[in-house]
């Protein structure tokens, strides 16, 4: 049986959601979490496979991760621009180097980089950060490894074997989780700069070794801080739709 419901409504509140980038302390309830995981579910799957597995890491756990990610960053936040000799430290030391999806750690390819740099350019100059600070843009990243103050961070990993199609299926999943934390008054920010460091969350979580960490989502309650009001550029549907030959 078909359920009615508003199109326009729907459009008005996907816009309205914008990544989070600063929570406030108050926990989230664990019946809550649940409910949101459930909700993410309700995404279609490939043969309904479910290639996922959800890590939620809070209070103790979650906070021995963000220690240990700090650590790491602050090994290796000089080797990005630094000379040969930085880069030859850092290899020789490793701590703080990429064990997973180094992907992250590189350039977006030119045809995309004009969108990345409009991101950063806008964002930076929202919160005020020259672009030659390097200090203040070092700290404005490593704000990722505190989860941004949110108390729940969840790490979501795919099954190896599906590759791309379980990729897909946890796109799939993660918005719907993400729509539904937002239509509960949560903030959330899918995070690609905690999944180089996969081996640090297997050892708080027993996760198979079929599975690898695709990314991260912050979840919790958003501040009134300036910067959750940032609202990144959206491509008109022209944009990405093939033309005909």
């Amino acid at each position: 049986m078909e359920k009615s419901f508003s199109s326009d409504s729907f459009s008005s509140f996907a816009a309205s959601r914008h990544s989070t980038r600063d929570f406030l302390p108050t926990p989230v309830d664990d019946e809550l979490i649940e409910q949101i995981i459930s909700d993410g579910l309700t995404s279609p799957s490939w043969s309904n496979t479910r290639p996922i597995v959800i890590a939620v890491a809070k209070g103790d756990v979650r906070d021995r991760l963000s220690v240990e990610f700090l650590s790491r960053w602050n090994a290796i936040k000089d080797v990005r621009g630094g000379g040969i000799l930085t880069k030859i430290k850092a290899v020789l030391r490793r701590h703080g180097l990429p064990t997973s999806n180094w992907i992250v750690t590189r350039s977006p390819p030119k045809d995309l980089m004009p969108r990345s740099k409009k991101q950063g350019k806008e964002l930076y100059s929202y919160v005020e950060i020259d672009r030659d600070d390097k200090k203040a843009r070092d700290g404005a990243w490593a704000r990722n490894y505190e989860f941004f103050g949110a108390p729940v961070e969840l790490f979501v990993f795919t099954h190896k074997s599906l590759g791309k199609f379980a990729a897909s299926d946890a796109g799939l999943f993660m918005q719907n989780l993400i729509l539904s934390a937002h239509s509960k008054g949560l903030g959330t920010c899918p995070q690609g700069a905690v999944a180089i460091w996969e081996d640090a969350v297997r050892k708080e979580f027993d996760i198979d070794k079929k599975y690898s960490l695709l990314c991260g989502i912050c979840l919790g309650y958003p501040s009134n801080e300036k910067i959750n009001s940032f609202e990144a550029h959206r491509l008109s549907p022209s944009e990405i739709m093939a033309q005909e030959k």
